[in-house]
């Protein structure tokens, strides 16, 4: 009776334990939170990292798979940690009794037990290394195995494994160790990964560089006596250098990683169409700027699809001198003449003008408005495409007054590109087609894009994520045509070979503008296949003097061009309703001379700068704090009333009179400029030096006996 219920009585008991088995691990189940707590990464096009932003605290921990090595180290890991993984449940038992047999033969730890699910087991939820703490790694263990596979198991170890420092899982030592992603591993490297996690603090290479030589050739010498590695292969891999620095982390398109960060703050992974190699090629060319041109900020854009390859918010990330960390690429500033293309390619749609018109380039006032072209000349009369080509203003100016800036600004706004004013001006003007706007780069770019595109407007993509649209009609596909057609005609700038002297020329389509006192300089250029916007400047808004779009932006934008690939498709044909003419004569009457409408044309005296005379030192005293004593202004000509300007910046002063007085807050070269009713500009440039006399005397010669107050 009794033997036979013996085997009822242990079935019960086994059935007993196992559920309770089963209710301890419904109850307490094993988390795996800290897997999934990884750093946020931005990939570019290929999913290779960009930038990685570190989790708390500070720690670097990048997500890893099987897939995600070089088989060559797993083969090492499993061997020299754990040959029988692919066998045992979680815990080895035969690991258990030789290190049981091992610890009360020697009275101490000789060899562990810990299988690498036990480790992922302690890396997941970290404990006490003590009897009960490894009891309760054992359990955990075997929770692991019942519900995740083992490539899971080893996925875990690979993300949480430490390697020394805030560093956490295989990518990131394998990118700081060595450069590289660990999908390509040499033995020695595989042998040093392998080694770390066991000590990571105890053998840094950085730190302690023949601990880590040691650590990794007892790896490599384990891995000769299993047959894992010849002897030749390991004699080779210890000859190879451990690394003695650590190296910093892929940090490129910061501000682009960001702002996509910034969008999706509860994603992990942000893929981009970034380009990492044109990337890393232009944020060099960034740095490498002179000191002379302070920030920059730069956009590539792939027309078709709106892909941006390459996001330059600033020159230097790391610098606050240059507010490095402040993304230029959306910083509302005056565009300066890039809008003109817009402008006559609403002409073009009105039929208001065709590329061959002709029109008047001479002093001209539009009710209050009298603008000037940049060098204060005038080209009297031309086309329009010569107008544009010049970048004259006088006729952008007149075109603009028939197709409405109200029209012009709501264009804009229909296809999604909003112009920014500033508290005083809420109304579009005449000043919008000389930059008395707001807008950014990213903005101008996809103006731009759409030139290229036969006139549809759609938004830049910075990765799949972002929806592809059709775009919306802002220009006919014939404005667009001429556009083009007159934009390849500008003169390159300076060190630029013109296209008619290369053997392979890039037919580029470009723009360049410059803001109110120079404060921005753009240029913007496309050709069938890229959109390239360069802006530089300073990021506080200040003066630069003498840099403009031409001198300073566009050689770069020809640059950047000269970095892309050959493009694949080919020039543009003209539209069927393109009207090409051979001669003026061939034009409708309406569109062979554009009339300005309400305006008058200005005949006034010459305005000049009597002192000080440009090209001259003048030297003035100073104070006992130092401070220096005001510089007298004169100018002669001209219509009242007078604005002057130094560097940009104007002077409170009576506009009613044509001397003027300006304290300078230091020595250096200044910009002096006065502004006529009429639209009439002079300007003089001086360098102010600290002597011990005035130059009041000096002035006296130069002041005219007449001088009107």
């Amino acid at each position: 009776m009794n033997w036979q219920l013996r085997p009822r009585r242990w079935l019960l008991l086994i059935m007993a334990s196992v559920s309770l088995l089963l209710i301890v691990d419904h109850a307490f189940p094993p988390t795996i939170n800290r897997a999934s707590q990884i750093s946020t990464l931005a990939l570019d096009a290929q999913g290779r990292i960009l930038r990685g932003f570190t989790i708390a605290p500070g720690v670097w921990r990048l997500p890893a798979t099987v897939a995600d090595v070089d088989p060559l180290y797993l083969t090492l890991l499993l061997a020299y940690e754990d040959q029988r993984f692919y066998q045992h449940p979680g815990v080895d038992p035969l690991a258990v009794v030789r290190a049981s047999g091992q610890w009360l033969r020697h009275g101490r730890i000789v060899s562990g037990a810990s299988t690498l699910t036990m480790q992922a087991a302690r890396l997941l939820e970290p404990h006490e290394r003590n009897l009960p703490g490894k009891l309760g790694e054992m359990w955990r263990a075997l929770q692991l195995e019942w519900r995740y596979s083992k490539e899971d198991l080893l996925g875990f170890y690979l993300t949480l494994a430490p390697y020394g420092g805030n560093l956490e899982g295989i990518r990131a030592a394998s990118l700081a160790w060595f450069g590289k992603e660990p999908s390509r591993l040499t033995a020695a490297e595989a042998a040093l990964l392998v080694a770390l996690p066991q000590a990571p603090s105890r053998v840094r290479p950085d730190r302690f560089p023949e601990r880590a030589r040691a650590a990794r050739d007892k790896v490599l010498t384990r891995m000769e006596q299993l047959g894992v590695l010849t002897e030749r292969q390991v004699e080779e891999a210890r000859q190879e250098p451990v690394p003695n620095q650590r190296r910093t982390l892929p940090f490129l398109a910061p501000h682009l990683a960001n702002r996509v960060r910034a969008a999706q703050p509860d994603a992990t992974l942000h893929h981009t169409f970034i380009d990492r190699d044109l990337q890393r090629t232009l944020e060099t060319l960034a740095l490498q700027q002179p000191s002379e041109l302070p920030s920059m900020a730069l956009l590539v854009v792939a027309n078709r699809g709106r892909r941006v390859l390459a996001y330059i918010g600033g020159s230097d990330f790391h610098d606050p001198r240059r507010a490095g960390q402040f993304d230029l690429v959306r910083a509302v500033r005056s565009p300066g003449s890039t809008l003109k293309p817009l402008i006559y390619g609403l002409g073009f749609d009105d039929l208001l003008i065709h590329p061959e018109t002709l029109i008047e380039d001479t002093p001209t006032r539009f009710g209050n408005y009298s603008p000037t072209n940049f060098r204060n000349t005038y080209a009297g009369q031309l086309t329009v495409r010569e107008a544009l080509q010049q970048s004259l203003n006088i006729p952008a100016v007149a075109v603009l007054e028939q197709v409405g800036p109200t029209r012009v600004a709501a264009r804009l706004r229909e296809v999604g590109l909003p112009l920014h004013w500033n508290s005083v001006h809420t109304q579009p003007g005449l000043p919008l087609a000389l930059g008395g706007v707001g807008m950014t780069l990213e903005e101008l770019v996809t103006l731009y894009a759409s030139f290229a595109e036969e006139g549809r407007v759609a938004p830049l993509r910075f990765g799949p994520d972002d929806p592809e649209t059709p775009g919306r009609p802002l220009l006919s596909a014939t404005a667009c045509w001429y556009l083009g057609d007159i934009l390849r005609g500008s003169p390159t700038p300076q060190n630029v070979a013109p296209p008619a002297s290369v053997a392979r020329p890039r037919f580029i389509a470009y723009k360049t503008g410059t803001s109110y006192g120079f404060r921005d300089a753009w240029a913007l250029g496309f050709d069938t296949d890229y959109t390239v916007g360069v802006w530089v400047g300073r990021p506080d808004g200040s003066p630069r003097p003498g840099h403009y779009g031409r001198n300073t932006a566009a050689p770069l934008l020809f640059r950047v061009f000269d970095l892309l690939p050959r493009p694949v498709n080919p020039l543009p044909t003209p539209p069927a309703n393109a009207l090409r003419v051979v001669s003026r004569e061939q034009l409708p009457e309406r569109l062979r001379y554009f009339r300005t409408r309400s305006a008058v044309e200005i005949h006034a005296p010459v305005l000049d700068i009597t002192f000080p005379v440009t090209g001259t030192t003048v030297e003035l005293s100073s104070n006992q704090d130092g401070v220096l004593t005001e510089l007298p202004l004169t100018a002669r000509g001209g219509v009242r009333p007078l604005r002057w300007l130094v560097n940009g910046r104007p002077l409170a002063v009576d506009p009613w009179r044509r001397e003027a007085f300006w304290l300078p807050d230091g020595e250096g070269l200044a910009r002096i400029t006065v502004l006529d009713q009429a639209g009439q500009a002079a300007s003089a440039e001086v360098w102010i030096r600290r002597s011990g006399a005035s130059d009041y005397a000096t002035w006296q010669q130069f002041r005219p006996a007449s001088l009107a107050r």
